[in-house]
């Protein structure tokens, strides 16, 4: 049975970010977010632009094309204002599931409906508070549950096993014995039906 992702579950997932990461604010953010090529400072601006792209397509709702827009965070806004700015558009895309339709499709690799919207911004949330995490050296996992619902839906290929262990491997974030690397992928959250 797939999981439906909606607002609930952005709401979530940013709700443990800000736990994990409000008290890190303080922390040199320019140091490898992780295995990205980033800084700690970029991926957070990230997560802010993605989840208000993919609150302006189920709202739009663009067919053939995303949305000729992009959320220019100021860089010398500190770590603690980028999350502010990140929790702006978290709300953003919760407003806008809440409000979409269940059967509105958006363009995200194909015609992608409101859970695959949800499902795409928390695996974000998820993947770069990781990525933070890992370069400002916070022993931290993503939350199991959370792992295990956006794995199942964005990634049906998955290998079998740890939720998360198999998250972290499809984005190319660790790797699990018997599967190769993968340096890089796509996920599937776009929905026809």
């Amino acid at each position: 049975m797939e999981v439906r992702h909606g607002p609930s579950d952005v709401d979530a997932a940013w709700a443990e970010c800000l736990r994990v990461l409000g008290p890190l604010t303080d922390e040199d953010r320019t140091v490898r977010a992780g295995s990205l090529t980033w800084t700690c400072a970029e991926p957070a601006a990230h997560i802010g632009h993605d989840l208000l792209a993919y609150a302006g397509r189920p709202a739009a709702r663009p067919a053939d094309a995303y949305l000729p827009m992009d959320l220019s965070v100021h860089p010398t806004a500190t770590p603690a204002e980028v999350l502010r700015v990140v929790t702006a558009c978290a709300g953003l895309l919760g407003h806008a599931l809440a409000a979409a339709d269940p059967g509105v499709r958006a363009r995200h690799w194909g015609p992608c409906d409101p859970g695959g919207f949800a499902a795409t911004g928390v695996a974000e949330i998820l993947l770069h508070t990781h990525d933070i995490t890992r370069g400002l050296s916070v022993d931290r996992r993503p939350p199991p549950t959370a792992g295990a619902a956006v794995t199942g839906r964005l990634f049906p290929d998955a290998p079998p096993g740890d939720a998360v262990d198999a998250l972290l491997r499809c984005t190319g974030r660790g790797d699990l014995d018997g599967f190769p690397h993968r340096d890089s992928w796509t996920w599937e959250a776009a929905r026809a039906d």
